[in-house]
């Protein structure tokens, strides 16, 4: 089969030819149709020191797939969805079932997490193996692109519903994928106004798409001018953090209402200080956020795109860019460039 695979250690990937994937008898064994591309694949490609820390190679990276189901191992359960034929996506966190919070049903923040893609071979390939309990079967009508992206959608939609957001003034620091996404599930769920920050106007073109009451570009315009123009007399009542950026954390706490409440979803590349004084004397409550709750998270995504044709809409406008497996270099450029949204490979 073909797969995209870090052969060595070191820069660069290589679409080779490998053998197909064993399936287990409680995995599932799936033919990729849709692969989404993930800044994580950035960081593979690349070689950087988390990446170099973390991956032995070879590996067949991507975790972001939608596919058919071709062989259920024998010690699956009969009399579910997950059938020869089913059409699904993956929940890319393999986890262990027997650590504490494993067992207390808090598999999201299992200690022995594993990646498909990074710590074992993923879906950059014809056909990808995974346990029968990570797929998410999806219905026939689903538009394949989105099956691909219910990773990242999962990552969105278990940020911004950390806190109810109904007639709340909402703050989105960075217009990656993800944080446009994070503004159509804050639009939908109900917020007042709703602002985006990032540097590229590119991308806050698609916040504004998909429902952005106000859009500003940090590398031009104040946040705090912001909010006179949305007419707040307070700051933000909710702050979602997807991009990382020190000096984002910093104008998001300045700009939070006493008593506001951040989720925090983007990954700094370094440690760095933030105003204690102001979180403290402020009241404001921080969450860091690591991938989907298993499997509400999943739950809430799928009722969210089976309930309103605008939310649908507006999830499929953040993929802009689409490429056949053969050009996945073409897709890394296009994801590396900033000048696009979501990226998705056919491997059909």
């Amino acid at each position: 089969m073909r797969a995209l695979t870090k052969l060595a250690p070191g820069p660069g990937l290589d679409l080779v030819d490998r053998p197909e994937p064993q399936c287990g008898p409680l995995d599932v064994k799936v033919r990729v149709l849709r692969a989404g591309l993930c800044g994580t694949d950035l960081h593979l490609q690349q070689w950087d020191d988390w990446a170099a820390a973390t991956v032995k190679a070879p590996m067949v990276i991507g975790h972001e797939f939608y596919g058919e189901i071709v062989q259920v191992g024998e010690d699956v359960p009969t009399g579910t969805a997950v059938r020869v034929g089913a059409r699904v996506s993956g929940e890319g966190h393999i986890v262990c079932g027997h650590c504490r919070n494993c067992r207390a049903g808090r598999r999201h923040v299992c200690i022995n997490t594993i990646g498909i893609g990074v710590n074992r071979d993923g879906a950059f390939a014809d056909y990808v193996v995974l346990p029968a309990t990570n797929v998410w079967v999806q219905p026939d009508t689903i538009d394949p692109d989105l099956g691909a992206i219910f990773d990242p959608l999962g990552n969105a939609t278990h940020t911004a519903l950390q806190w109810p957001m109904v007639g709340e003034d909402v703050l989105i620091t960075g217009a990656g994928p993800i944080g446009v996404i994070a503004a159509a599930i804050a639009r939908h769920a109900g917020a007042k106004n709703v602002c985006v920050t990032d540097i590229s106007d590119y991308r806050l073109d698609l916040a504004k798409g998909v429902g952005a009451d106000l859009v500003v570009n940090v590398g031009r315009t104040r946040i705090k001018d912001a909010q006179r123009e949305l007419g707040m007399r307070e700051g933000f009542d909710i702050g979602l953090e997807m991009s990382g950026a020190p000096s984002a954390v910093a104008e998001l706490l300045a700009n939070l209402n006493h008593g506001g409440k951040v989720a925090m979803l983007g990954l700094p590349k370094d440690p760095y200080p933030i105003d204690w004084g102001r979180v403290i004397t402020h009241m404001i409550t921080i969450k860091g956020i690591y991938g989907r709750e298993m499997f509400e998270t999943w739950y809430l995504m799928s009722s969210m795109l089976a309930t309103s044709q605008t939310f649908k809409d507006a999830v499929s406008s953040v993929i802009t860019h689409r490429f056949p497996a053969e050009r996945w270099a073409d897709a890394f450029a296009a994801a590396r460039s900033g000048e696009c949204g979501k990226v998705v490979m056919d491997w059909s």
